[in-house]
């Protein structure tokens, strides 16, 4: 669950590593704004962040560093929306086959 500032901005910290996000499962308030601090645990794998859902007011794609970078949206709609990795390496599953992928879940 995130949780809401002073500034009235819902903050929630996630990590993605080797085929994991860290958490899976966010849960944030509707029409309430979000800060996603993203960052990449110690690895050489590259990977990203992907939450494609535009009518819901959450569409980004930010490849993950090792500095948190924060991602800003303000969710609009009640849902569940998938969270994945989209690397994929030549002849190999995908990082979201592997395991990293998860759920943003807004509620009322």
């Amino acid at each position: 669950m995130a949780t809401t500032g002073s500034d009235g901005i819902q903050h929630v910290e996630i990590t993605g590593g080797e085929y994991y996000f860290d958490p899976n499962y966010i849960v944030v308030k509707v029409n309430v704004p979000v800060e996603l601090s993203a960052k990449k645990a110690p690895g050489y794998v590259p990977h990203d962040i992907i939450v494609k859902a535009p009518e819901a007011g959450i569409d980004f794609e930010v490849a993950l560093k090792k500095e948190p970078q924060v991602i800003k949206f303000t969710p609009t709609r009640v849902g569940k929306y998938e969270m994945l990795c989209g690397k994929k390496l030549l002849f190999f599953k995908s990082h979201k086959d592997r395991g990293m992928d998860g759920v943003i879940e807004v509620v009322p």
